[in-house]
């Protein structure tokens, strides 16, 4: 059975990715069809409108916005309609359910959930934080972090600190290698919580393969040996066991899986650590 296409239109007043997000999840439902996107960031003039218009025009399908500016929406809607490409605002269910519960009406503010507030501030900081702390770097000061990542290599430790950064949370990783123990700080380390990564021997080796085929190095070693392997999981198992560390297998799971994961726990480590 073939895969079949449709043009998918994102159009947005500000970076796309909600749009973006949204519409992933949701073609990620549908067996065999994918969409061919084409994404029109920062539309907040006619201008800029008019040349997402002749696109859609050139390709009509689906067409999903977010613009809060009114004239802009309408004549977007226009030409959806004259090419016949169903169309809908995403934003516009949810702000119609928050004005009749809270009784007041939106203020179109094009990318207000981007703008330069404390939070975004946070996030910076904890990006910068999350990279100079990354594999192993600077443990002195891990008491700093909100979360601490341990695992052996290739247990995606990096990525997954990445996108908790993104989410605000200050986030070290500390690689578990063979014969070398852990930093001591983690011994005392009370403020972060400290989270063990593991995978199936069978994934770590076969990322640990992929790695050493891009790096065309020799594939003759401990590294990549089943058997080796299964024994450095086995030893961070006990590791986190000895200690009340809590693990997560992600053999099976997305980055932000892991990392949704990983805010769950944290939310009980917070509060544990502010009755304390």
């Amino acid at each position: 059975m073939g895969r079949s296409y449709f043009h998918l239109h994102l159009v947005s007043d500000s970076t796309g990715e909600t749009l973006i997000t949204v519409a992933r999840a949701a073609v990620a439902q549908y067996e065999g069809i994918a969409a061919i996107e084409h994404v029109y960031p920062l539309v907040r003039s006619t201008t800029q409108l008019e040349r997402v218009l002749s696109e859609i025009e050139a390709a009509p399908g689906i067409v999903l916005y977010t613009l809060v500016e009114r004239d802009l929406a309408s004549r977007l809607e226009e030409v959806c309609r004259a090419t016949s490409s169903p169309h809908l605002s995403v934003l516009e269910p949810v702000h119609s359910l928050l004005q009749s519960y809270l009784g007041a009406a939106s203020t179109a503010r094009p990318g207000a959930q981007h703008m330069l507030n404390a939070e975004y501030f946070k996030r910076i900081d904890a990006m910068n934080f999350t990279l100079l702390h990354d594999d192993g770097h600077l443990p002195h000061d891990l008491e700093e972090a909100d979360v601490v990542l341990l695992g052996v290599s290739r247990t995606s430790k990096t990525p997954t600190a990445i996108y908790l950064a993104h989410r605000g949370m200050k986030t070290a990783n500390i690689p578990l290698i063979p014969g070398m123990p852990p930093p001591g700080v983690l011994e005392t380390t009370r403020k972060p919580l400290i989270v063990g990564l593991v995978a199936s021997p069978e994934r770590i080796v076969q990322i640990r393969q992929n790695r050493l085929l891009s790096l065309k190095a020799d594939d003759d070693t401990a590294y990549v040996d089943r058997d080796a392997v299964a024994e450095e999981i086995a030893a961070s198992r006990r590791l986190f066991a000895r200690h009340n560390w809590p693990s997560i297998d992600v053999t099976r799971r997305s980055i932000e899986e892991t990392a949704a994961a990983i805010l769950d726990l944290y939310r009980d480590h917070r509060l544990r650590f502010i009755a304390e």
